[in-house]
């Protein structure tokens, strides 16, 4: 019996994985979870340097399906944007992954989700959007059909929430969406999201098995085939690859577009059936108030943007992690004291 093959850095899959699932059998987020595990050892990635976040529900379950060897923090419910925009501020070095749901995400977080997309908080941030809560049986989340009527919860009269849409409000740096039956397209948005240096939001449609995988829903595996609108194809460039100086949006159907990231890495679009600039944020706009009309979901990179900085650029934070800095470095001295408190005095 041969050897099991190991990445670059002497990894084997099996030691990205983290414990047997307990999600019901066909989750589509036991799906989402393979494809971190897959492109963390494509990548070569050093678990010390990752943290898993997440807050309440199903999909907050998922960290422990995943990367074994890094270090997590499973917040209170919506919380997990502040607690992870914590962590980075202490430790920038660390690249977080979270993962949220719908519910987590679009109810009780959503205060906590548009100032995390603002700041720009150097993170990967999953959504595991299936319109229900899964954990608590089956209510409406925000993002379930206006008209959707499920076995348990009775009609929502209420419209849905696009989570892409109010990110790219939110002044997202890069906003993608997926589906969870896609493990290709899913692991193409999770590598080129690894090399963005800010907010990377994607919103993976992951059907519900147990309460909502009903054809007439958008969030079930039957629409998610049938009613997926590919807008780009993806494939990850690493390391620098100067094929301009800056982006060229002028391009044809057909044709392949280069847009280059905050770390000097590239990821490539290739133009397919849609004539969608992910660098034009109006653009982005319409192309989801479109989908949502037509009751289908497009998915692929919507939109990203290189121009603004993360948040520890943006408050000067030293290259050495706070964490790592000694009371001397960060606890002003005696006379520094002295005369702040003596400007004070009147």
């Amino acid at each position: 019996m041969g050897r099991e093959r190991t990445n670059d850095i002497g990894l084997s899959k099996a030691d990205y994985q983290g414990r047997p699932s307990t999600l019901c059998k066909g989750c589509g987020h036991n799906s989402i979870s393979a494809q971190i595990v897959q492109v963390a050892y494509d990548q070569n990635l050093d678990q010390n340097k990752l943290i898993k976040m997440s807050g309440i529900g199903c999909s907050s379950k998922s960290p422990a399906y995943f990367l074994g060897r890094s270090h997590g923090f499973n917040a209170l419910h919506g919380r997990m944007p502040s607690v992870t925009t914590g962590a980075v501020l202490m430790n920038h070095h660390l690249k977080p992954i979270g993962v949220s749901g719908d519910g987590d995400t679009g109810n009780i977080g959503m205060g906590q989700f548009k100032h995390m997309v603002r700041r720009n908080v150097p993170m990967i941030y999953i959504i595991e959007n299936n319109g229900v809560y899964g954990l608590t049986k089956g209510q409406f989340s925000a993002t379930a059909d206006i008209g959707q009527r499920t076995k348990y919860a009775g009609l929502n009269e209420f419209p849905a929430i696009d989570l892409c849409m109010e990110a790219i409000v939110a002044d997202a740096t890069f906003v993608a969406r997926s589906f969870s039956g896609d493990k290709h397209q899913m692991q193409h948005l999770l590598t080129a999201a690894l090399n963005h240096n800010g907010t990377a939001v994607i919103d993976i449609i992951s059907p519900c098995v147990a309460f909502n995988n009903q054809d007439d829903s958008t969030k079930s595996y039957f629409w998610g085939k049938e009613h997926n609108e590919v807008i780009n194809e993806i494939v990850a460039i690493q390391g620098l690859v100067q094929f301009q100086e800056e982006i060229d949006v002028d391009y044809a159907e057909g044709e392949i577009q280069d847009v280059q990231l905050h770390d000097g890495s590239w990821i490539r679009l290739k133009k397919l059936d849609a004539d969608h600039d992910p660098t034009d944020r109006i653009s982005a706009l319409r192309i989801l108030e479109e989908a949502r009309q037509a009751q289908h979901f497009v998915t692929g990179l919507i939109y990203i943007n290189d121009e603004r900085g993360s948040l520890p650029v943006v408050k000067n934070i030293v290259d050495t992690p706070i964490a790592e800095l000694g009371e001397g470095d960060i606890r002003p001295g005696r006379d520094v004291l002295d005369t702040a408190l003596a400007e004070l005095t009147f």
